[in-house]
């Protein structure tokens, strides 16, 4: 037994609660040390004479990446507190105990152990409840749909005549998004993320001028709102992106900063190296060293007052449903949990999605954040599809890490996706082959997590890194992949009619092979069973655990009778009553 790989802190992933009656504990031990793994818990203060009273239950396995194996088990705490400790039997049938205090040969004494005292309703974590039944879709809104040709900037092209650059307009506002929200509604789409639309300099409008007004090309308040409450009423909910990390070059307090230096009374909303300002230099804090975007000084009370009331403002002007939260990993924690102080109170439910490209444990303790984006997931995804640098056995030991990397109540909130405005399309990453991203709409739409369609994904378009993935959306059908459209439409749909293939479920990687992937969805009442052929060649599969299950869907050429018959690059999604 390698007891130096044995890993358990009692925090974070390792333990956390989504109710003030139950906690989760997760262990992780050297992939394939270990036999058996048991739970020994209780309340540190139910002793029968000198015996401390406990109860011992079996770890449940949920998977393996490169290194460990993870289990993990949900536990009931009538007086909102335990004491616990793992006992480990390796295959040989040694057994070890593993405390907050190391190893030991016996169970030791109370005191050793690690420990939950009591659990606070501050402590229970748990993203607004709508959100782990939301499919989301991206909206670059100047490139979507042209409803209202008076608000075209000087220079607007004509709707898609040439390819995007980082400077030219097409003329996309709020009235397009508005006269397309049955198409959406007709796709399955139930959250719409907007990129910023507040009053700034350029097409992506990351460069704010002013946060307290919609950018005149995009429409005004009453637009925004009734694009709100029309997107309600289709089942539709509506988050922003807020830009808080840095302003735009026009925005009015830099300006006054640039001409007035010393003397102006914005200096301390800024991070200047010297003063004057020198452009040229950007002897200044600018997200990206970009001059254009000097970042905001959120330890400042006065800009954390302003960008809090811009962050209440749409909420209670316009009802929006979430916040976006551009570059947040490099904003201040203190200035995230005000954030979310002044977000929940204004709205409960309000989502709070921070873009974090990395391990974002430190924001998502409950204080800060519901969820971050989830680019772990999409390495996975382009390592395996895209540039084929994963095998099916890597792919899934990877994704097991991503899955276990949060808590499970993290995870069904986390903002999945496949591409972006700032990523190449995925059908370009996957150069040009169709059946690539339908097998990665099958993995997106049936994981852990709350999914996401980049604009026009779903109809196939292309285009490389930024601008190029952000090309005008063809409203022309014949410019249009219908069959890719079904076939994401299928997916959503399935997944609305059956939870299990959404969050409702656990999941696990039960088949992998030199050419499929494979994974088992958990619920009380059915499993579920998604499959992946990699391979250039059909594959016959006899599975035992799918014996009794039904086909929910597949690509045409693949069948199931007593064996699967999975198709080249096809896919297959079983279902099993319990």
């Amino acid at each position: 037994m390698d007891k130096s790989s044995v890993i358990h802190f009692a925090r974070d992933q390792f333990l956390y609660s989504s109710s003030l009656d139950s906690i989760t504990i997760m262990i992780m031990a050297k992939k394939g040390d270990i036999a058996k793994m048991e739970l020994v818990h209780g309340d540190p203060y139910d002793f029968k004479g000198s015996n401390w009273i406990y109860k011992t239950t079996d770890m449940r396995y949920t998977g393996s990446d490169e290194l460990y194996d993870y289990y993990r088990k949900t536990i009931e705490l009538p007086h909102r507190r335990t004491r616990y400790a793992f006992r480990l039997t390796d295959h040989e049938g040694k057994t070890a105990y593993f405390s907050e205090k190391g190893f030991y040969d016996k169970l030791p004494e109370v005191g050793l152990l690690f420990a939950l005292p009591y659990l606070h309703h501050t402590e229970v974590f748990s993203a607004p409840d709508w959100v782990k039944d939301t499919v989301w879709y991206q909206i670059f809104p100047e490139r979507f749909a042209n409803g209202n040709k008076e608000l075209d900037p000087e220079g607007t092209l004509e709707w898609g005549s040439e390819d995007p650059t980082p400077d030219n307009f097409f003329g996309g506002d709020l009235e397009g998004v508005i006269n397309h929200l049955d198409y959406l509604k007709e796709l399955g789409i139930t959250g719409i993320y907007f990129t910023p639309i507040f009053h700034a300099f350029s097409n992506h409008k990351y460069d704010t001028i002013d946060y307290m007004e919609i950018d005149p090309q995009f429409g005004t308040k009453e637009t925004l709102k009734k694009l709100v409450d029309e997107a309600h009423a289709r089942g539709i909910k509506v988050m922003l992106d807020a830009v808080f990390n840095h302003s735009g070059y026009h925005f009015k307090p830099f300006q006054d900063l640039l001409q007035h230096g010393e003397a102006s009374k914005y200096k301390d909303w800024f991070h200047p190296h010297s003063l004057p300002l020198d452009e040229q230099k950007v002897n200044y804090d600018a997200f990206g060293y970009v001059a254009s975007m000097p970042k905001l000084n959120t330890k400042n009370p006065e800009v954390k007052e302003y960008l809090l009331q811009v962050a209440k403002h749409w909420i209670l002007e316009c009802g929006i449903d979430g916040w976006r939260l551009d570059v947040a990993n490099e904003v201040d924690f203190d200035f995230w949990r005000s954030f979310r102080k002044t977000v929940k109170e204004e709205k409960e439910d309000a989502y709070i999605l921070g873009e974090i490209w990395h391990d974002s444990m430190p924001w998502l303790r409950g204080d800060q954040f519901d969820a971050v984006m989830n680019y772990p997931f999409l390495t996975a995804i382009l390592e395996m599809f895209s540039s084929e640098t994963l095998e099916p056995t890597e792919f899934a030991e990877k994704m097991t890490k991503v899955y276990h990397m949060y808590p499970h109540t993290v995870n069904k909130a986390a903002f999945n996706l496949i591409g972006s405005h700032d990523t190449p399309r995925i059908l370009t990453e996957c150069q040009g082959d169709i059946k690539k991203v339908k097998q990665i709409y099958t993995i997106l739409l049936t994981f852990t997590g709350t999914p996401c369609i980049y604009y026009g994904d779903e109809i196939g378009m292309d285009g490389g890194q930024d601008p190029g993935c952000r090309k005008c959306m063809p409203w022309d059908e014949n410019e249009q992949d219908r069959d890719m459209f079904e076939h994401v439409q299928t997916l959503i749909a399935l997944r609305k009619e059956h939870p299990v293939l959404a969050n409702e479920g656990d999941l696990l990687f039960v088949h992998i092979d030199s050419e499929v992937v494979m994974y088992k969805r958990e619920s009380a009442n059915a499993d579920a069973y998604v499959l992946i052929n990699l391979g250039d060649n059909e594959k016959e599969l006899s599975i035992e655990e799918c014996v009794g299950a039904s086909l929910l869907y597949a690509n045409p050429e693949t069948s199931f009778t007593d064996t699967l018959s999975i198709s080249k690059r096809g896919f297959a999604i079983l279902k099993k009553e319990k």
